[in-house]
């Protein structure tokens, strides 16, 4: 059953808390990390995702990387499914990739977040900016995560 908070977080406030729990980050390749946050929103709009899977979208980062905490995000005025998705595409230190695809697999809507997520991460346009052996690193392990995932 959904949880349906009384004053839930409008879309666009969802991504002005995502953008500036992300403020001054930049990803590997040296861009605004806002906008792997907006390539992974729209990923999941234009994959038929509803709006707790995009809200999840905008914050499937911020907690692995420690720019929101967990209890921000139990706290939040989000839907329980939205801060299940979140907290399914968290990764946890030392975690198996084997376990953290079987949490994912497990969580309803989490698969089509994480879909949308390792499509922005894989894009050759992406990658090319990327040193070989990294870009050769990523490449494998973003192919393994889908394996994992049934995506292939």
């Amino acid at each position: 059953m959904t949880e349906t908070p009384r004053t839930p977080l409008t879309p666009d406030r969802v991504e002005a808390v995502a953008r500036a729990a992300h403020a001054g980050q930049t990803d590997k390749a040296g861009r605004p990390y806002a906008e792997h946050l907006r390539a992974v929103a729209e990923g999941v709009r234009s994959r038929g995702g509803d709006q707790d899977q995009i809200a999840a979208a905008w914050l499937h980062d911020a907690v692995e990387d420690g720019r929101l905490t967990g209890q921000w995000l139990d706290r939040a005025p989000l839907t329980r499914r939205t801060k299940d998705i979140v907290l399914a595409v968290t990764k946890r230190s030392g975690e198996p990739p084997e376990a953290y695809a079987a949490r994912i697999l497990a969580t309803p809507g989490a698969l089509l977040v994480k879909e949308a997520d390792l499509a922005h991460n894989a894009d050759p346009a992406r990658l090319a900016v990327l040193d070989a052996a990294t870009r050769r690193r990523l490449t494998e392990k973003y192919a393994r995560m889908r394996a994992l995932l049934g995506l292939v």
